[in-house]
């Protein structure tokens, strides 16, 4: 690797700007680095504006700057860290102070090295050789500290008992957390608690057998909001084997989680009344139907359609007739009990189903109880809305096996009996004596 790098380094001429205001010490400077026609191409700037305009005018690409920290338009540690700005070759002080504190803080302001003014030739040309090799083979620690930096992904370093080492940026943008407020301590301060034991111990023993985990975790920021989080976690190994290091990248993922609840409800649940939708309904009446059968009890599906709602639409518009039907949706959602099921399948037609029924004349109230709430006046404006409905009934289990789909055609039958025989009323399929009117407080 390293051979590789010196013949990449030296196949053409090394560009060096030297950011020098004192002309003695930036003449010296160019002519021991061009000494015995040593492969340098030199430029020389008095200050960083100069230097500025050199890299801009001449599209200078340098592959390694010699810079005074004392210019005109700068001093101190604060010129390597302007200067980084200008370039991302190595930078190598020029000083001429034995001041060690300076050059220590030159070094940690993002200087590769040091060299006192007016030393040997060949000590300047090799510092400059040796910076750009240290620079270059050091390309991928730098690159990998910059995706640190700068990944949108918060990413957390623990070592192998779990204390967290090292938090990036994005971390903190998400979490709300500080890096010094978590160095040391565990990343389950962040647990929302939504998330059972068994769940961290199934994620532990991945990392152990497999050394990867990868899933969806509810988190805690730091102001107490939860939110959702994709999560990879990886084991970094030693020589031997054993994992030393843990390696975690996460995204805040909760706007998605919210959308892709929204889709589900609205897959689900009707758009205008938020009650539940067809598919909804063929779900808990398929699991009703289940639970009847293992409980030996009766369940009832009740067919509903509304008497008079297009004679609201022609006369009121649309507007008014979907200002009716939410109030009535509501209303007869409150009539039954906790556990029953009240959905719209289009239009002015409904469907409940009642679970856990002793026998048929216990869902009596109920379905009193539903014409009740259908006939109740809405007032829309100047207006007063009102109608009525008619109701088939329909249970099960049967003496013959049937599914859901039957049970509501019969249920569906039912109630155009009930339409037939007066509207406000409702009629239990298979019955011969006729629908029931609803009570006389309810007309």
């Amino acid at each position: 690797m390293s051979k590789a790098v010196t013949l990449q380094t030296f196949e053409r001429p090394a560009v060096v700007l030297v950011i020098e205001d004192e002309p003695g010490d930036a003449y010296l400077i160019r002519q021991q680095l061009l000494e015995h026609g040593a492969a340098f191409t030199v430029h020389l700037a008095a200050s960083l504006g100069a230097a500025q305009a050199l890299i801009d005018g001449q599209r200078l690409l340098p592959d390694v700057v010699l810079l005074d920290l004392n210019l005109p338009d700068s001093s101190g540690p604060a010129t390597v860290e302007r200067c980084r700005q200008l370039v991302e070759a190595p930078i190598v002080v020029l000083t001429g102070l034995d001041d060690a504190l300076a050059t220590q803080a030159a070094i940690q302001s993002g200087a590769e090295d040091y060299l006192t003014k007016g030393g040997q030739a060949s000590a300047l040309r090799r510092a400059v050789r040796y910076a750009m090799l240290r620079h270059q083979r050091d390309a991928d620690s730098r690159l990998a500290s910059t995706v640190f930096a700068h990944a949108r992904e918060g990413i957390v370093v623990t070592d192998a008992e779990g204390a967290i080492m090292d938090v990036n940026v994005a971390f903190t943008r998400i979490t709300g957390y500080s890096r010094d407020e978590v160095l040391g301590k565990n990343p389950s301060l962040l647990s929302s608690g939504q998330q059972s034991g068994e769940f961290y111990s199934a994620m532990w023993c991945d990392l152990q057998q497999q050394g990867y985990w990868e899933g969806e975790v509810w988190n805690r920021r730091k102001d107490g909001m939860v939110y959702a989080q994709m999560q990879t976690i990886s084991a970094v190994r030693n020589a031997a084997g054993v994992a030393h290091q843990y390696v975690a990248l996460f995204s805040d993922i909760t706007a998605l989680k919210v959308h892709e609840s929204e889709l589900e409800h609205i897959a689900h649940f009707d758009v205008l009344t938020d009650l539940p939708n067809r598919v909804l309904l063929a779900d808990r009446l398929r699991h009703g139907m289940v639970q009847a059968q293992r409980r030996r009890k009766l369940l009832a599906v009740v067919y509903l359609d509304l008497d008079g709602f297009k004679a609201v639409n022609d006369a009121h518009g649309h507007a008014a007739g979907d200002h009716l039907l939410i109030a009535l949706a509501s209303r007869m959602k409150q009539a039954l009990r906790e556990g029953d099921t009240l959905a719209r399948i289009g239009g002015d037609e409904f469907v409940a189903v009642l679970i856990d029924l002793e026998n048929a004349s216990a869902c009596q109230p109920l379905l009193e109880r539903l014409l009740h709430a259908a006939s109740q006046p809405t007032v829309f404006g100047d207006d007063t809305l009102q109608v009525s409905a008619s109701l088939g009934v329909a249970f099960y289990p049967q003496t013959d096996d049937l599914d859901g789909d039957q049970l509501l055609r019969q249920a569906d039958q039912a109630m155009y009996r009930a339409k037939v025989a007066g509207k406000n009323r409702y009629c239990e399929f298979g019955t011969v004596e006729g629908a029931k009117p609803a009570p006389a407080a309810a007309d």
